[in-house]
């Protein structure tokens, strides 16, 4: 039996796979990078991590949620060195996409590389509606 999905596709890979799929009340996020609106992607690893917040807000967005439904994140980066030395900052800009200290699980896993070279982070959600 197949199960009643609600999909969000946008971005340059709409067609390879959606930005957020909803069944029921569980909705599960894509891996959201630090891009800009003009596909740039900042140099900074804290840059990168804001920029890709605003995009689960964005998506969350579509299914007329907020930050306050994330129940999981796991957060990919390409160095845990470079992001445990900057972990304040990194946090910071966390706390600052959830409105304060997120009451969320989460999980941080190196990983060889991202889609593309010059990404540091990228932040995998699910959220509760």
């Amino acid at each position: 039996m197949a199960i009643s999905k609600q999909v969000f596709r946008s971005g340059p890979y709409r067609d390879l796979f959606a930005q957020g799929v909803k069944v029921g009340n569980i909705l599960t996020l894509a891996g959201q990078v630090g891009v800009d609106s003009q596909g740039k992607v900042p140099e900074d690893l804290v840059d990168q991590t804001r920029l890709a917040y605003e995009q689960i807000g964005a998506v969350l967005k579509e299914f007329g949620a907020s930050m306050d439904n994330i129940v999981d994140e796991t957060i990919f980066v390409t160095s845990m060195t470079e992001a445990m030395g900057n972990v304040e900052a990194v946090f910071a800009a966390r706390a600052e996409a959830y409105g304060g200290i997120p009451e969320v699980s989460n999980t941080m896993v190196q990983v060889v590389g991202l889609v593309s070279p010059e990404m540091k982070i990228e932040i995998k959600c699910i959220a509760h509606l």
